[in-house]
């Protein structure tokens, strides 16, 4: 291999790697435009009404993007190792690198950087995504990264993962991926029909749904966890090292979306009951800065006062009118009286 700069000849070069999952990317770009145009239009918003809004719109924004952003994440498991392991296959060579491991509810993502990046007479940043998605082959992808000839650490985990391996991670994973993925698109639906109701003369209903949201996010989290711990962990050696897995930051950011969108549903359920007025007040933040709304106390109020009417209202009102106005109508009903007063 002197002769080709101690490289290997046959495999193919290093496909480009953007520096973060496009999906992931694509649903973070969604709702930070949505929060910048509201905030943007938020300097319209008189008085306490845009502390209220701008909480209940951040917090109801986070919620959304994390049901959407761990549903595509691969770090619901991760590990990941230092070592000095085989390169390639066909040769004696030893490289030091990292070598990582990110399980996600569709798949596993396995990257190997070089300590230092250039050894061999080549840069060494590997970043390969294998997927059990529905639709998708897990084997056939492992027999493509066979041909591109991909390094042994990457084939080796890879290995781990497919249908035939002793280990049994495939359908251990990929069973707990459809489920958990299952749930939480529940959840998000719920998230929407909370804003939805939220938004309505229908609190209470509201936050139900918030409430649902969360027990959701938890029973997603609970088959995952369930179906990961159905077999003994495999032992993934990687040279002179063992490489762990333990839960990631999806499943624990996912476990406090979930925790939060329980407490809401709770304490709007507990207001609903002790302080409905207040609870309304909170979504409108109407009452008290114009004297002519009145909150209907069978309805929500939300977004929608009601305005009194004349024949509403428990007080007379006086409607001023000039004094030639009032003399010339009261002389048209009563024309034979002299003095004539309203």
């Amino acid at each position: 291999m002197a002769a080709f700069g101690h490289t290997f000849p046959f495999y193919t070069g290093l496909k480009p790697i953007f520096p973060m999952d496009t999906t992931l990317a694509v649903i973070i770009a969604i709702f930070l435009t949505a929060l910048v145009t509201f905030i943007i239009i938020l300097p319209g918003i008189r008085g306490k009404m845009r502390v209220f809004w701008l909480l209940r719109v951040v917090t109801s924004l986070f919620i959304g993007a994390v049901i959407l952003a761990v549903n595509f994440s691969s770090e619901w498991f991760v590990g990941q190792v230092s070592t000095n392991t085989s390169y390639k296959a066909f040769s004696s060579k030893w490289i030091s690198a990292d070598v990582g491991l990110q399980v996600g509810l569709g798949g596993v993502n396995i990257t190997l950087t070089g300590i230092p990046v250039q050894q061999l007479n080549e840069t060494i940043n590997y970043n390969e995504e294998f997927t059990w998605r529905l639709g998708e082959n897990y084997a056939e992808e492992y027999a493509k990264a066979l041909e591109k000839g991909l390094p042994d650490p990457v084939l080796y985990l890879a290995e781990k993962f497919t249908p035939n391996s002793p280990c049994g991670l495939h359908g251990q994973y990929r069973l707990a991926g459809h489920y958990t993925s299952a749930t939480l698109w529940v959840a998000f639906l719920c998230w929407l029909l909370a804003n939805v109701m939220l938004s309505m003369p229908v609190l209470v209903y509201g936050g139900h749904m918030l409430l649902a949201t969360g027990i959701f996010q938890l029973l997603g989290l609970l088959f995952f966890s369930t179906a990961t711990s159905l077999t003994p962990p495999c032992p993934l050696r990687l040279g002179t090292a063992t490489l762990h897995t333990h839960h990631g930051p999806a499943f624990w950011i996912t476990l406090t979306t979930g925790l939060l969108c329980v407490l809401l549903g709770l304490a709007m359920a507990v207001a609903h009951r002790m302080h409905p007025q207040r609870l309304k007040a909170f979504f409108t933040q109407s009452s008290g800065e114009d004297p002519t709304l009145e909150w209907n106390p069978e309805e929500g109020g939300l977004l929608s006062p009601r305005y009194r009417s004349t024949a509403e209202s428990p007080e007379a009102q006086d409607i001023p009118l000039s004094e030639a106005s009032s003399e010339a109508c009261c002389k048209k009903e009563h024309p034979r009286e002299p003095d004539c007063t309203l």
